[in-house]
């Protein structure tokens, strides 16, 4: 079944991209003003954004809802490796002591050697 809906989703976000890409801008309207608005006639004359529009308003709907189910089927998967909202940890690690012969690393002390003093400039 999820498989069904994530084919579902791939081919309906494809068919979104073309259909967006199909339309026509805003701007187009204008240059139809002008004579330029013959070469719409595959759609019929009404053109295109009336067919298109429409698709693409049930595409993204599809698209909507397809989301919606894969994320309640991926919410519904990942509850294995929680308990109380907390990941599981073996108790072993936490219990175990850091050996004795572990290198213990001090801090450096600072000294006054480890600073250069700059000898003061005599005038001229």
């Amino acid at each position: 079944m999820e498989t069904i809906i994530i084919v579902v989703h791939v081919i309906v976000a494809i068919a979104i991209v073309g259909l967006v890409l199909l339309q026509q801008g805003k701007g187009a309207d204008a240059g139809a003003a002008f004579g330029a608005g013959a070469s719409n006639t595959v759609f019929g004359s009404a053109g295109s954004g009336n067919f298109l529009t429409r698709a693409t308003t049930v595409a993204a709907t599809v698209f909507f809802a397809t989301s919606l189910v894969l994320a309640i089927f991926a919410k519904q998967n990942t509850s294995g490796g929680m308990i109380d909202g907390l990941p599981l940890v073996d108790p072993q690690l936490l219990s175990t002591d850091v050996p004795g012969d572990a290198p213990q690393i001090a801090e450096p002390t600072p000294n006054s050697g480890d600073v250069p003093v700059v000898a003061p400039e005599t005038q001229q």
